[in-house]
């Protein structure tokens, strides 16, 4: 596998033909935390690469920056909305800024739970049967047509903001309630028993996926973040067969939505076998809990090397 891998990335590459980079990290989207800490571990690896990189957080007084700062490329660290969302990415395009990732509608189809979910379904990908909350009854219909347990998620957040795993009505529509708070939009899915895996994909390329593995009732912002009980497997477990039907249906998922540059699938995979889909993120975390840097490790890629092909994929035109 490593040796496919690095055979797709731009090892020769020159770091002066990336011009002026900035990093753009922080933000004011409720995943600020985990932007700030991606966004400082890629600004360094960039910098230790002999890349002229600078780093921006995107506060108030970004569009000032952006007028007034030399910038040849972007690197977008941004997690969530105003990063993640398709928002930045047209701002960029609009001031004729290449940056890295997937573009304004990937973006944005991505960033938004439901319509990722309705464009898999229109392609006969498997995704859990969902419900969209806006009321107390809503929540009482969903617990009667889709069983417990469910799981709550505001549709336009990352990192498992807002989400939570619920046994009864009284508890979704307390965690709907809670969810509510973050997004006017507001998901519940059936509940998949089973493991969960990620895979990274990478300049057309999927990586090896990790299987997750957790005390906590499900993969919270604490497991992601903070637990050091989390357990990452790699390889995932799976037999030849199914890992290779696992990394397609992720190549698959991406392809839907139009995804370009790099992006993390989340995978269940029920007690039949049967993977179901959950969401792609177009800016993964960075951070030393970060999932694609563990998956890049495995595919032969440092993190340095990880961040460079990253931003190598901003010198192509978009199509």
């Amino acid at each position: 596998m490593s040796s496919e891998v690095l055979s797709g990335m731009p090892s020769q590459l020159p770091v002066e033909a990336f011009g002026r980079v900035a990093v753009l990290f922080g933000g004011l989207s409720a995943e600020r935390a985990v932007s700030l800490n991606s966004g400082k571990a890629v600004l360094q690896a960039l910098q230790d690469a002999g890349v002229d990189a600078f780093g921006i957080d995107v506060d108030g007084n970004f569009l000032q920056r952006l007028v007034s700062e030399k910038i040849d490329r972007a690197f977008i660290v941004l997690h969530g909305r105003g990063g993640e969302d398709g928002s930045m990415q047209g701002l960029l395009e609009c001031a004729g800024i290449p940056y890295t990732g997937s573009g304004v509608l990937a973006s944005a189809l991505a960033m938004d739970k439901l319509r990722t979910k309705q464009v898999w379904q229109s392609l006969g990908l498997q995704t859990p049967r969902h419900a969209v909350l806006t009321s107390v009854a809503d929540c009482r219909a969903a617990v009667r047509e889709l069983g417990v347990p469910l799981i709550v998620k505001p549709a336009h957040e990352g990192s498992s903001i807002g989400m939570a795993k619920v046994n009864d009505v009284e508890q979704l529509i307390s965690a709907w309630q809670a969810a509510s708070t973050y997004d006017s939009q507001v998901l519940v899915e059936q509940w998949i028993h089973g493991p969960e895996y990620t895979i990274a994909t990478l300049r057309g390329q999927v990586l090896p996926p990790i299987g997750l593995g957790t005390p906590h009732s499900f993969y919270d912002y604490n497991a992601k973040y903070l637990a050091a009980d989390t357990q990452y497997r790699i390889p995932c477990g799976l037999e030849a067969a199914k890992e290779q039907e696992l990394k397609d249906l992720s190549a698959r998922s991406c392809e839907a939505l139009g995804i370009r540059g790099w992006a993390r699938v989340d995978v269940m995979q029920d007690a039949a076998g049967q993977f179901w889909l959950l969401e792609v993120n177009t800016v993964p975390g960075m951070t030393d809990h970060s999932l694609v840097p563990m998956a890049a490790r495995a595919a032969g890629l440092d993190f340095q090397q990880l961040v460079l092909a990253i931003l190598a994929d901003s010198l192509e035109a978009r199509t």
